[in-house]
């Protein structure tokens, strides 16, 4: 792999710590564990918020980049949602699920919809990364 960009971070404390990116700062911020995981359910963000958040904004690059090949006018207000789930597996470990759900105003043709969210799922970063380890779940919202 040739490398283009290194993302650096440092997080102090685990799940309950703190976090913040070591280069330019943009992140910098407390860490809380939910209650129902056993936690305080305090103000800070958890690890499976971050891992949402970082999967929605690459996975919508990856919509824009293959809209745009296709000529496809997707529409300024497009969004995906990351539903991330934590659990356990039937061996007791703990496992990761994933659920996008990709809204594109502008597509009104189903079948176009789903090719690109089929070909973005091919070519984003972190759906190669979670490929055939965490079931990810792909949903096409159409306006009706």
């Amino acid at each position: 792999m040739e490398t283009i960009y290194t993302a650096k971070t440092k997080t102090k404390g685990g799940r309950k710590g703190h976090t913040q990116s070591i280069d330019d700062g943009p992140i910098d911020m407390n860490l809380s564990v939910p209650k129902v995981m056993g936690g305080d359910g305090g103000d800070g963000a958890n690890p499976e918020q971050f891992f949402g958040a970082a999967y929605s904004a690459c996975f919508g690059g990856a919509v824009e980049l293959v809209a745009s090949q296709e000529n496809v006018d997707i529409g300024e207000d497009f969004f995906v949602d990351a539903h991330i789930s934590i659990g356990k597996t039937d061996e007791g470990d703990l496992q990761l699920a994933v659920i996008l759900d990709t809204y594109l105003p502008n597509v009104q043709d189903k079948s176009t919809g789903e090719k690109l969210v089929n070909k973005a799922h091919e070519i984003c970063p972190f759906s190669r990364a979670t490929r055939d380890n965490v079931d990810v779940t792909l949903n096409l919202l159409l306006d009706e």
